[in-house]
Formats: C-alpha cells, sequence, structure tokens
C-alpha cells in the first residue's frame, strides 16, 4: 500500500521527540531540508519509552519517535506516524487501528533497523551455546585434563542441526540468511503464513510437532493480547529434552515462572534471554539462579550509531512519503 496523501513539498511539519545524539539530529535536520522541524521541549528517554506529551505534535503532518497513544489520537492533523522501535504494542490495539483507518493515517516502525543487530544478537547466543563457551571462558586447565576433554566433548556443531522460530518477521528472515551455510533444518511458526517464508512453517495448531524435535527454540514474538505467555508450560513441555530456548521478542510471551522449572529439572539445556517481564527482573526472580540461563538487558537491537541509523531509515521513508510510493515496514 502507498502513501494516500501528499502535501507540497515546503509545507511538511515533522513532529521529532526522540532523544537523538547531535550528530543524528543534524543529520535529521538537513536531511529533511525544505521541510520544518518541530522538536519538543522534553524529549523521550529512550527510543523505547513514551515520550513526554507536547502540544507541538498538534501542528505537524508526521511524527517520528514514540508519542502517546492518546496524543496521536488528538493531533488531527497528522498524516503519518514512524515509530522508533521495532515494537509497537501500545498502538496495536483494535481501537487504535480503527481510528487510524478511519482518518487514514500511516504507521510504520523501525523494523528494519533492528534486524540485522537483532539476528547477530540471537546467532551470538546459538554459537556461544553451541561453543559452551560461558563454561570455556570461566575454566582453567591443562591440556588432556579430565576438565578439558568434558570441555571439548561438550563443544558442539550448529551444522544440521533443528530450528523452531516462533514469528516470522523481518529479524526472523534475517536469521534464516544466516543460518544459511549451516544447513539446518528451519521451521517458522506464523499465524497465517503467506508462503513466501522461504522455510517450512507451521501455524499454532501444529506447533506441538516440530516443538517435539527442535534443537533450538527461537521466540521473536511481539507483546500482545494473542501473544501472551505463548510460551506457556505445556509448550514448554512439548518441547524436546535438552532443547535450548532463545528469547529476543518480548517478555510477556513466556510463562518465565515454568521456563525456570524446566531449566531447574534439566529438560531445557539452556535459556538465553534478552528481554523479560519486567527489565530487569527482579533480584529474587528463579531466573536469575536457574541452571544455564543466561540473561542480556534488552540490548540485542543496538548497535554502533543507533541513532543515524533511525534517521537515515526514516528519511528514506519520508522521500517515499512525498512521492507516494509504498512506505518500508508499514504496519497500519
Amino acid at each position: 500500500m502507498g502513501a494516500t496523501n501528499k502535501f507540497p513539498m515546503p509545507n511538511l511539519r515533522i513532529f521529532c521527540d526522540s532523544q537523538f545524539n547531535a550528530a543524528a539530529l543534524r543529520l535529521l535536520e538537513d536531511g529533511i531540508t525544505p521541510h520544518e522541524l518541530l522538536v519538543p521541549q522534553r524529549r523521550g528517554d529512550s527510543v523505547l519509552s513514551v515520550a513526554p506529551s507536547d502540544s507541538a505534535i498538534f501542528q505537524a503532518d508526521i511524527a517520528f519517535g514514540q508519542p502517546s497513544v492518546e496524543t496521536v489520537l488528538k493531533a488531527g492533523r497528522l498524516r503519518w506516524l514512524q515509530i522508533t522501535s521495532a515494537g509497537f504494542t501500545r498502538y496495536d490495539t483494535p481501537e487504535f487501528r480503527a481510528a487510524a483507518a478511519a482518518r487514514g493515517l500511516i504507521v510504520t516502525n523501525s523494523s528494519s533497523v533492528y534486524a540485522e543487530a537483532c539476528a547477530e544478537h540471537v546467532f551470538a547466543f546459538m554459537l556461544a551455546q553451541a561453543r559452551q563457551l560461558p563454561l570455556a571462558l570461566k575454566t582453567r586447565c591443562a591440556g588432556g585434563s579430565a576438565p578439558w576433554i568434558e570441555l571439548r566433548n561438550a563443544s558442539g556443531c550448529l551444522k544440521g542441526q533443528q530450528v523452531v522460530i516462533l514469528g516470522y518477521g523481518t529479524i526472523a528472515a534475517r536469521l534464516v540468511e544466516m543460518l544459511a551455510p549451516f544447513h539446518m533444518k528451519i521451521t517458522a511458526m506464523r499465524r497465517h503464513p503467506r508462503g513466501d517464508e522461504g522455510v517450512s512453517t507451521v501455524t499454532p495448531e501444529d506447533l506441538a510437532g516440530a516443538l517435539s524435535t527442535a534443537d533450538h527454540v527461537i521466540n521473536i514474538l511481539p507483546d500482545n493480547p494473542a501473544s501472551a505467555r505463548f510460551v506457556s508450560k505445556e509448550r514448554l513441555g512439548q518441547m524436546k529434552r535438552g532443547a535450548i530456548f532463545y528469547n529476543i521478542g518480548r517478555g510477556t510471551t513466556v510463562d518465565q515462572e515454568a521456563l525456570a522449572e524446566s531449566l531447574q529439572a534439566g529438560r531445557l539445556a539452556a535459556a538465553w534471554l534478552d528481554v523479560t517481564d519486567p527489565e530487569p527482573l527482579p533480584e529474587d526472580h528463579p531466573l536469575w539462579i536457574a541452571p544455564h540461563c543466561f540473561i542480556t538487558p534488552h540490548t540485542a537491537g543496538g548497535h554502533q550509531n543507533e541513532s543515524g541509523t533511525l534517521v537515515r531509515h526514516f528519511l528514506d521513508n519520508l522521500q517515499r512519503f512525498v512521492d507516494g510510493s509504498p512506505l518500508c515496514d508499514r504496519i497500519i
């Protein structure tokens, strides 16, 4: 679908509430010329958090950042919103979608910005697990000793193993490309397969069989009512004994207590998590002491010059918007 509204080039007003560094802000200012940039007095703390409300958005044709749902709905002049994150939970409601459709509001996210970093992050998790890096990095032993032999025998290879990916979007597609040289058997779970995934697909109703043979289960599900605690105690029980679980989607999609129980019981070999619910987990949460559970603090999408990448993605979409061409990462 292409943009349905075009404005005279000099008349666009672009509101940005993101806390970009000086270089990225200059890139944005230069890149939108001859359009006008509206910057609020207070901007958001990060590209993930809701920014404080500011009346400047009510004068804008385009918003770029993390404005609240209430503010967007009140901004009647707004024709396009680009979110500075891949996740869009608060906008993904029937009420907001209906309101956006009624007024022709276009909404895009920044999935393409984070696909590479997130895919590399989970790929790094997989390699670290296969090569037993957490144990190897803290082991000091002589070659030929019993610990040395045990560590070498425990180290594996990814080649030919089976993978199930829960959720198939931009990140999953990039991960599949990275895993191609390892000739792994990959199955993607998608609620509504399109046929262009390039890998085998299953629906949630047919997922149990795929889980029972998978060596790796990778969760990239977004946070929405349909995915809440999707990785349940029942589904964890359907996974093959010795499987490894990874989560770079959202913490709300996993029954974390059941995950800790699976690790304690030795059913799962390991869990690698970049997201939890809440973030960070309370100090007394069982996942902190669960065996072979490794947690990074929601950094999977981070990369050098992240702000610049976000701005360039927006500027590319801005040109598409002006030209009336289809926008990248359109979600509404």
